[in-house]
């Protein structure tokens, strides 16, 4: 993309930021795109370190592009904000946490969302021409991309000037604030990238790195604690306009421009985070709370305003320094329950193959959470929010989790020898079909094979589970695919189980299924038995129900009309989960049986009952639990 240049050079990742007359401000798509890399780099084996720069000579990164944000917020539209912050913010943890070394080099402005992207690296590299600071409290804002951990983790009360007035650090003050790691001249940098791409050795940084020049802030820094050292915004203000000094006046003169709102919730902020236990996901957390609020509560999209829109500089903020209600704080940073700041992907691509009766529905539910879902059916069918490809081979391509939904092991293996070749290395292939073990793992092997990963993980909960996004997935793989997995699982069902190495998945599903299938049949004959005693359906469910022979099948799948909680029984019996189906699992029960060699009576006069029911009577096309009205016109003869 122009915005931004990703490549591969020697044993290095390079991220450079390439919009320089922006002072290369970030935007969703930049964020999104660093992330991609990450990911791809991770597990790269030629990938030794992660290299980060920017071109021009003026900024690094001087901040996010919230142009946007403010047109889209006028509109109403807070969704838009919040969804990049997410994803801003899952990037800046990623960078942070990275398995490899991740330096950057961190010139001119490095301001907001440029200290969210190389301030969390783990080595930073700062020159002359550095200008570090948070400057978000000018704009209605708080600090943050990670900036309160960094403010609240400075010596002393340097976190809160900082934050609260907005201050630029030079190259010494960043070190000294915690803000960076490294001096070197600019002058020298092209020679360290170079051998640091040639070598992959972080080593050498500390080898080329100079003494860092003097720090205004550290000679400054006893009276920055005694200015800034105040419980709320006022006790700060009052400390400030009490002291006749020339940094108690310059002070005072950036808070009186700034909002008042943001800095109290900076206060706060800082506060609650200074404690051993800070961490940068509970800081992004935390300043997710205010992101998710600040359009509509807070001072936000007037300071953009007043900043770059109409650039008058004269914002009306909500309050004065001297009277920002303690309410109006403690709104901002009340936990935000579900909307909460979880750090999942929401940007990965999914391709979806097979939009059936359980595959449309549950492809439609992860678009409809945000995610990039590309489907294709072999019927031509598709689903809501979900783009549609026109081959296989297209959904899959690109994507970084390829879900299938097939009828059967003979097409998943087709299946996969079709997708596997264009499937994006590291990518997992989450077969959500219900087939046999044989050919789970053998698609495990030919997904390794191929440098992916794949999990079996049949479903339980019928076309209503599917859709009500409550079914329950029985996984069998590698367990760091299945993490990968599980935001997914979250959204698509109720439960997710790793059953363990591939086609365990397949082993749990047939096992249940075999129960289901026998326990039905035996509901049912139950109920057939009680017609003919004389006992009544609604007697018999309230007795069964409540003692030792409770079961799903009765309780929560009634095959008796009327009786119990609603069940396909009082629809005629069209199919929430097909006696057809029922019969190809209790086959595949049968066919594992066999395999490992394991005595199952049960379970096939299961499949002998349901193989009469289906291909000898009437039971194609109707729900399982129809075993019922069969049972009650017969007798013994």
């Amino acid at each position: 993309m122009p915005d931004i240049h990703i490549r591969t050079e020697g044993r290095a990742g390079r991220i450079t930021l390439t919009r320089p007359k922006a002072l290369n401000a970030l935007t969703w798509e930049m964020c999104r795109a660093v992330e991609a890399a990450l990911d791809r780099w991770r597990d790269d084996d030629r990938v030794a370190l992660v290299l980060i720069d920017a071109e021009g000579e003026k900024a690094f990164c001087a901040g996010g592009d919230i142009a946007e944000m403010y047109r889209t917020g006028k509109a109403g539209d807070f969704d838009y904000g919040r969804a990049f912050w997410r994803d801003e913010y899952r990037m800046n943890a990623k960078l942070a946490e990275y398995p490899k070394p991740v330096i950057a080099f961190l010139h001119g402005f490095v301001m907001g969302g440029g200290v969210g992207l190389g301030g969390h690296a783990a080595h930073r590299i700062v020159c002359d021409s550095t200008r570090m600071s948070m400057p978000e409290c000018s704009i209605g804002f708080v600090p943050d991309v990670g900036g309160s951990a960094l403010l609240a983790r400075a010596p002393g009360r340097l976190g809160e000037y900082l934050g609260l007035t907005a201050a630029r650090m030079g190259p010494g003050d960043a070190i000294h604030a915690g803000f960076a790691d490294h001096y070197l001249p600019e002058a020298d940098w092209d020679g360290l990238k170079a051998a640091l791409v040639a070598s992959g050795d972080a080593g050498q940084i500390a080898r080329a790195a100079r003494p860092a020049p003097a720090s205004d802030l550290a000679a400054a820094q006893h009276g920055i604690d005694q200015l800034f050292g105040g419980e709320a915004l006022l006790d700060v203000v009052n400390l400030l306009r009490a002291e006749d000094s020339a940094l108690a006046a310059t002070a005072l003169a950036a808070m009186e421009r700034n909002a008042p709102l943001s800095m109290a919730v900076t206060l706060e902020m800082l506060h609650r985070l200074r404690s051993p236990s800070l961490t940068l996901r509970k800081a992004l957390e935390m300043e997710y709370r205010v992101s998710h609020r600040i359009m509509l509560h807070g001072d936000f999209l007037e300071g953009i305003r007043a900043a770059i829109i109409d650039k008058d500089k004269t914002p009306r903020w909500r309050h004065a320094l001297e009277t920002v209600p303690a309410v109006d704080v403690s709104r901002m940073l009340m936990p935000l329950g579900p909307d909460k700041l979880d750090f999942r992907e929401t940007n990965m691509q999914i391709g979806f193959i097979g939009l059936g009766n359980m595959g449309a529905p549950m492809a439609a539910n992860l678009a409809a959470a945000g995610y990039a879902v590309t489907g294709f059916d072999v019927a031509g069918t598709t689903a809501p929010g979900v783009t549609s490809a026109d081959s296989a081979r297209a959904a899959a391509e690109g994507a970084d989790i390829v879900i299938t939904m097939l009828p059967n092991g003979d097409i998943l293996r087709a299946v996969a020898d079709d997708i596997l070749p264009v499937m994006r290395p590291g990518a997992v292939l989450l077969d959500c079909s219900t087939v046999d073990v044989a050919s789970a793992r053998e698609v495990a092997a030919r997904a390794e094979a191929a440098g992916l990963a794949a999990l079996d993980a049949p479903v339980s909960g019928g076309v209503g589970g599917a859709a009500a996004g409550t079914l329950t997935f029985m996984v069998g793989g590698p367990e760091d695919a299945f993490a990968k997995a599980d935001p997914l699982f979250e959204i698509m069902g109720q439960k997710a189980v790793h059953c363990g190495p591939a086609g365990n998945g397949q082993a749990a599903k047939i096992c249940n299924n075999m129960i289901l299938g026998a326990t039905m049949i035996v509901t049912c004959e139950a109920f057939a038995l009680a017609d003919k005693l004389g006992l009544s359906r609604q007697a018999m469910f309230d007795v069964v129900s409540t003692s030792s022979g409770y079961s799903w099948s009765m309780n929560a799948y009634c095959p008796a009309p009327g009786v119990g909680p609603a069940s396909p029984a009082d629809n005629g019996y069209k199919p929430g989960f097909a006696a057809d189906l029922m019969l190809k699992d209790l086959r595949l029960a049968a066919q594992a049986a066999e395999a490992a060699d394991a005595d199952t009576p049960l379970g096939t006069a299961a499949l002998e009952l349901y193989r009469r029911f289906v291909e000898e009577e009437d039971g194609a096309g109707r729900d399982f639990s129809a075993m019922l009205p069969r049972l009650e016109k017969r007798t013994r003869n």
